[in-house]
C-alpha cells in the first residue's frame, strides 16, 4: 500500500491499536479483535516476543488491505528494516532516531517518531517524520496538543499513553490526527476476553468520529 494511502487511512479512522502482549498468540488475537472493531491501524510493538513473525503473519492474513499493520517500539534502523521486510506499513518509535526515519523514507514507509517538547516535535518534522507521536501523553494530557499546535499548526500529532474513552474526544478536538490506544483498549486480553477489545474498540472509533463533527 502506498505511503500516502497508509497515512490517509490512519488519519481517516483516527485510532491506532498499540498491541503489547505476553506472546505472539495473544498478540494475534488482540489484532483480530481490533479488526472486528473497525480500527484501521495495528501497531505491533517490539516488546512482544516474536514481534517480527506476528507482523509477517498479520500482513499475510490481511494482505488485501483490510487493516494496516505497523511496528512499534522501534529503536534502531536494523529493527525498522526487519519490520518493513516482514510487511510493516508504518513504523513507530518512542523517540527520534534519525537513522530510523531515513530508512523508512528510503523504503517509503510511514514513520512516526516520538516527541514531547516543541523542540523535539520540530526535530522530528525536520528529520522527515510523517506523523509525530506525542509520548508519553499522560504526562500533560490534551492540553499539550494545543500548546504545540500554537506555533506549529501544521504538525500532524498522534498521542500515545493515557488515551481513554473518557478523554479521546478531548485529544481529537485539540487537533490530533489520530490517537494511539494501548492498555485502555487491550486490557481484556489478560483474561482472555477478546470480545471486550472489539466492543471498546468500536466505542473509540465512534467517539473519534463524534469529536470530529464538533471540531
Amino acid at each position: 500500500m502506498d505511503k500516502s494511502e497508509v497515512i490517509h487511512r490512519i488519519c481517516e479512522c483516527g485510532v491506532v491499536a498499540v498491541v503489547r502482549a505476553e506472546n505472539a498468540e495473544q498478540a494475534l488475537k488482540i489484532a483480530d479483535a481490533c479488526v472486528k472493531a473497525g480500527i484501521a491501524g495495528i501497531e505491533v510493538t517490539y516488546t512482544v516476543p516474536g514481534a517480527t513473525d506476528v507482523i509477517k503473519s498479520l500482513s499475510e492474513t490481511y494482505k488485501n488491505g483490510e487493516i494496516i499493520i505497523g511496528a512499534g517500539t522501534v529503536l534502531d534502523p536494523e529493527t525498522a528494516r526487519t519490520a518493513i521486510l516482514a510487511g510493516a506499513s508504518f513504523v513507530v518509535s518512542p523517540c527520534l532516531n534519525t537513522s530510523v526515519v531515513e530508512i523508512c523514507n528510503r523504503y517509503q514507509i510511514a514513520c512516526m517518531p516520538g516527541a514531547m517538547t516543541i523542540k523535539e516535535v520540530v526535530e522530528c518534522m525536520q528529520a522527515g517524520a510523517d506523523i509525530v507521536k506525542v509520548f508519553p501523553g499522560e504526562l500533560y494530557g490534551p492540553a499539550i496538543i494545543k500548546a504545540i499546535k500554537g506555533p506549529l499548526p501544521y504538525a500532524k500529532l498522534m498521542p500515545t499513553g493515557g488515551v481513554s474513552l473518557d478523554n479521546v474526544d478531548a485529544w481529537i478536538m485539540a487537533g490530533c490526527v489520530a490517537v494511539g490506544v494501548g492498555g485502555n483498549l487491550t486490557a481484556g486480553a489478560k483474561k482472555g476476553d477478546y470480545q471486550s477489545i472489539s466492543d471498546i474498540g468500536r466505542k473509540f472509533v465512534e467517539k473519534v468520529a463524534e469529536a470530529r463533527v464538533k471540531q
